[in-house]
């Protein structure tokens, strides 16, 4: 079962972050102007917050989870560098270090 767990993908790409975003704050303003207008027709602000409530509900249901679309611009990385074996490469710092300053 641990395994299932593993597979699902938990990752989303730098676009993909800012249209999450993007998304986030465009449920949130347009359910604000929503609910301010339909609370202020009832004259019950206790509307406005349930409309507030519920674009807020729908907008972290749309961006929290990892959809697919948030994944389609994958980062490219570079290949690892082998390190060359048999030789005994020091850190600069650490050979600036060993260094005895008279």
């Amino acid at each position: 079962m641990l395994s299932a767990f593993k597979s699902i993908p938990t990752d989303m790409d730098y676009k993909g972050q800012k249209l999450a975003e993007q998304i986030f704050q465009g449920v949130i303003l347009v359910s604000a102007v929503i609910g301010f207008i339909y609370g202020l027709f009832v004259q019950q602000f206790g509307w406005t917050v349930y409309i507030m409530l519920a674009g807020f509900t729908v907008s972290c249901f749309l961006t929290l989870p990892p959809w697919p679309m948030y994944r389609r611009n994958p980062l490219k990385w570079q290949p690892a560098v082998p390190e060359a074996s048999g030789e005994n490469r020091d850190k600069p710092q650490e050979s600036q270090k060993k260094k005895k300053h008279k």
